[in-house]
């Protein structure tokens, strides 16, 4: 489970990044993880014969890196509660994306936080579009 924190620093409004480049050696470890070998994301020739023409990062690789995101920008501590993900557009080896989060609500009184949450690649386009819940570590 990831963990959260949301000091007093961390506002409706704040904003963070997280830029990481996709390798070859993550979409492989991340087939190793949870067992989805679809060849989409682990063939060569059969990715040449698909609409993408070549491999595509797992989706979900992007909803790992949105919680990497969160504990390292957001801080440690608390807990990650929900994810909402729509996946608009492919994510190729060697992509790099940025992720961006920003704090859209804060219900201290639950110790509640809800964050937008975005992917982008370096060309601009988005990947993912989403939302995190989030509860705050105790201050």
């Amino acid at each position: 489970m990831t963990t959260i924190n949301t000091g007093r620093d961390r506002e409706v409004g704040f904003k963070a990044t997280v830029e990481v480049q996709i390798t070859d050696k993550m979409v492989r470890q991340f087939a190793e993880m949870s067992g989805d070998f679809n060849p989409i994301h682990v063939d060569d020739e059969f990715a040449k014969t698909t609409r993408f023409g070549r491999r595509i990062a797992h989706g979900m690789i992007m909803g790992a890196l949105i919680s990497r995101a969160l504990n390292e920008k957001v801080g440690s501590g608390g807990v990650y509660l929900a994810q909402h993900l729509k996946f608009v557009n492919p994510v190729f080896i060697d992509d790099t994306v940025t992720i961006e989060l920003t704090v859209t609500g804060i219900r201290r009184e639950k110790g509640i936080a809800t964050i937008e949450t975005t992917a982008k690649k370096q060309t601009g386009e988005t990947v993912v579009k989403g939302e995190a819940m989030i509860m705050m570590a105790q201050s």
